[in-house]
């Protein structure tokens, strides 16, 4: 007997189906589609993390509270919590659960909920405040070591083992092992101290409080003297590291085939070093940049805090003090998320700027 054929609207449902099937797989094998789910995935796990972390730290923001009431205003307990109770709009004896999927439901609506220990404030109204001081010193403080580890570790490995190369080579070494706060404590200690070369006092803060906000020389000038000190520090701690890549892979695409080929072909000098050498031995360090701007949020809470400085990772420091957990979550998100998206750009970044890439495995 011969095969029964299947009816008309079936054969079409099942074309259909064939159809949806090739998409969704098309779809699935899309490198951008699997980094993005990863990403979301990676900052669920995150906001997860921390919802429970912050949780289990000691005392809670009410706790908090009474005792600073009772230490400085001299309560007694019962007194202490009931001026506390009025002021906050959380209750920590509520459960976690409960906890959890109100302030998930709250991130399904773009909405990073309120501040428990700021009158309420809308924590993403605290956070843009706060941000672009971040921004402004870490991000420029991480241009200047690009660039300056950039220029001096192709040097270094053009003229490798001249004393040039010797004395950048200990240098970068020192500052890329040093931490970033031990570096800050001795600018204050040296040089603003010892030395006297400043007074600590005037670089203190983000801007000088007598001056108006604006784009005036005297507020712009202020802006730059107060953020000398951070930006000084993240470019001693973090040029070592760009130094050191970028020699090595300096030195690494020097050895190539092509260069000995470019070399044969009586190509200039400048043209090799800027057309062949410098362009590939920038890749690692552009994927390492890209990833290092996700970084700029996170790394700022002990610089910031020693000087004084009105960034993000200062305000994160003062809400941990005050157990302020929404302004946690908050912050520590947009940390992640920061990280994340840079991650997936470095990937996408290495692909246009190395043909032989094919991001998606092709």
């Amino acid at each position: 007997m011969g095969a029964v054929p299947l009816p008309v609207s079936m054969s079409k449902n099942m074309g259909l189906w064939s159809q949806v099937k090739k998409v969704l797989g098309g779809v699935y094998k899309s490198y951008t589609f699997r980094v993005t789910i990863q990403g979301f995935l990676t900052l669920w796990v995150v906001t997860t993390c921390t919802f429970y972390m912050i949780r289990k730290m000691p005392n809670n923001p009410i706790q908090v509270k009474i005792e600073e009431f009772q230490t400085k205003q001299n309560l007694p307990y019962e007194e202490a919590r009931a001026k506390v109770a009025g002021l906050y709009d959380y209750d920590p004896d509520a459960p976690f659960i409960e906890q959890y999927m109100d302030y998930m439901g709250d991130l399904a609506h773009g909405n990073l909920g309120k501040s428990i220990t700021t009158g309420r404030t809308p924590v993403s109204q605290q956070i843009t405040k706060y941000l672009p001081w971040t921004l402004f010193a870490v991000g420029m403080g991480l241009l200047i070591s690009f660039v300056m580890g950039v220029l001096a570790g192709a040097a270094m490995a053009y003229w490798r083992g001249s004393v040039f190369d010797n004395v950048m080579t200990a240098f970068a070494s020192i500052s890329y092992g040093i931490p970033d706060f031990v570096i800050a404590f001795m600018i204050l200690l040296i040089g603003g101290i010892q030395l006297e070369i400043f007074k600590v006092g005037d670089y203190i803060g983000g801007v000088d409080p007598q001056l108006k906000a604006g784009f005036n020389p005297d507020y712009i000038q202020s802006l730059f003297k107060h953020a000398l000190l951070p930006v000084t520090t993240y470019v001693l701690a973090s040029v070592g590291g760009w130094m050191l890549t970028m020699k090595s892979s300096t030195i690494s695409t020097l050895g190539e085939d092509y260069i000995t080929v470019a070399h044969a072909r009586g190509l200039s000098q400048r043209r090799i070093l800027f057309g062949y050498v410098g362009r590939n031995a920038m890749l690692p360090l552009m994927t390492r940049l890209a990833i290092s701007v996700g970084f700029i949020l996170s790394g700022s809470i002990i610089i910031e805090t020693i000087f004084i400085y009105p960034g993000l990772g200062k305000y994160l420091f003062e809400m941990i003090g005050r157990r302020d957990y929404t302004t946690i979550q908050g912050i520590f998100l947009v940390t992640s998320a920061a990280v994340v998206v840079s991650n997936i750009l470095a990937d996408l970044l290495f692909g246009v700027l190395d043909p032989r890439v094919r991001v998606g495995g092709k």
